[in-house]
């Protein structure tokens, strides 16, 4: 039963700690859309993209309004379009998220993710059409997001797609150049995709979920540091129970918007997923839970233990608030949308081989780094490489959103803008990884993926 206690809690944590529900994101499902006519493909998407999330935005203000929560953002997710537009060419693929783009602007929503393909043991011509069309799809429109699915613990990694990978990074950086190479921050290469996952840049709507569905994202990373702080001078087994609880009072948040759009919106609920996802607020930081822990600065030696029982007490925390638990659900650690992530980097007590070591425990990879402009494309698939193959031995999700930002090096750093934020130039391995990339082929799933 709710007490006047628990409505006290929870206007604080509203009003003085950055608590939000990050997204509300409608899936749609596109497949009843396809057709061999291009422009009859072309309509058809728009009209069942606009005609599903007409009320969308007008419903979560609804619900701001009458809750008094903010819902930073509204956005849509889609069938991976390399299926839906099998048989187009490069031309072709762009010209849809030009349509999509035109869609996501008419309703007001932030972002439209799923500009997207699967890859993980080959390419269909669709996949490999539409990975050729990202750079030119990403500079051409603001609010489309692209994920690529390279691996996954039962195929295990394909080289291929890795080393094309950081071919079109690249090129994206250079087509976005005149923006700090902002195409990349809307483009991120996955193993283990999620296929109910809310959160942009790697949200799609996967080809098991309902036509439509309700997904909800939430957040509070500031109420969390504030618990710690609270705690005071407590053994670890405290600690994660001050995060444990916390984190079930911050789902029921999420569970309360999910279950009441899916009612106003007549759309099926999906998952919450329970993500702490930080901004470049004061007080809305992974890091700054981190430190609160008992770190100088994260980046620490220590740090990947505390994100670890971090990761967890969130997810056991969340699973007991909501039947339906999904996405990517723990903890974010993008550099450049936390405040206290990036003054460890600039500080230099971050660095890129520690954040890899802490996606090892985290919700999912490497996410939002600036690295020098002139960074190989090469190296950039070896840094992909390298953090799928955490994901695929370990079997979970994990992902790499690195952006090369033109014509900036080491001391330089990018500005993004809004919940992007900026980020620190980052140093990487001079040592070359060609060779190695060149290879190509798939590296083979690990044994322990023989569970039939």
């Amino acid at each position: 039963m709710i007490n006047v206690h628990d409505i006290l809690e929870t206007v604080d944590m509203i009003r003085e700690k950055n608590l939000d529900i990050r997204t509300v994101t409608m899936g749609i499902s596109l497949f009843d859309c396809i057709s061999d006519d291009k422009d009859r493909l072309k309509v058809k998407i728009f009209d069942k993209v606009t005609r599903s999330a007409k009320n969308l935005v007008s419903v979560c203000e609804e619900l701001e309004k009458m809750y008094g929560i903010p819902i930073v953002n509204k956005r849509i997710s889609i069938t991976p379009l390399s299926y839906i537009g099998a048989g187009l060419s490069p031309e072709g693929f762009v010209e849809l998220a030009e349509v999509l783009e035109a869609a996501a602007e008419e309703l007001g929503v932030n972002f439209i993710g799923g500009f997207s393909a699967h890859v993980q043991k080959g390419e269909i011509l669709g996949a490999k059409n539409l990975i050729e069309a990202i750079p030119e799809a990403l500079a051409r429109t603001n609010r489309i997001c692209s994920s690529i699915n390279v691996a996954t613990t039962k195929a295990g990694i394909n080289m291929d797609a890795v080393a094309r990978m950081g071919e079109i990074i690249k090129k994206t950086a250079t087509l976005t150049a005149d923006r700090d190479s902002i195409g990349c921050a809307k483009l991120v290469v996955f193993a283990n995709i999620p296929e109910d996952n809310p959160f942009m840049a790697g949200a799609v709507h996967g080809i098991g979920e309902p036509d439509t569905v309700i997904n909800v994202g939430v957040s509070g990373p500031g109420v969390v540091a504030a618990a710690i702080k609270e705690a005071g001078d407590c053994d670890f087994s405290v600690l994660a129970e001050t995060v444990k609880r916390i984190a079930f009072k911050i789902t029921r948040v999420g569970q309360l918007i999910a279950s009441e759009a899916s009612k106003r919106l007549g759309t099926p609920y999906g998952i919450v997923d329970l993500s702490l996802a930080p901004t470049p607020a004061a007080g809305d930081s992974v890091a700054e839970i981190l430190e609160n822990m008992g770190l100088e600065m994260t980046g620490a030696h220590g740090t990947t233990a505390a994100l670890a029982l971090l990761n967890d007490a969130v997810k056991k925390g969340g699973v007991m608030a909501s039947n339906h638990v999904g996405g990517l659900s723990g903890a974010f650690i993008p550099v450049s949308e936390d405040r206290g992530m990036i003054a460890a980097a600039t500080d230099g007590a971050l660095t890129l081989d520690k954040l890899e070591a802490m996606t090892a425990v985290c919700s999912v990879g490497l996410d939002m780094i600036a690295i020098p402009g002139d960074t190989p494309a090469s190296t950039i698939s070896g840094i992909i490489a390298d953090e799928i193959s955490i994901g695929v031995v370990n079997n979970k999700t994990t992902a790499v959103r690195v952006i090369p930002v033109v014509g900036k090096d080491v001391g330089d750093s990018a500005e993004f803008g809004g919940l992007l934020g900026y980020a620190p130039i980052m140093p990487v391995k001079q040592k070359s990884c060609e060779a190695f990339i060149k290879r190509g082929g798939r590296i083979p799933a690990p044994i322990h993926s023989l569970k039939n």
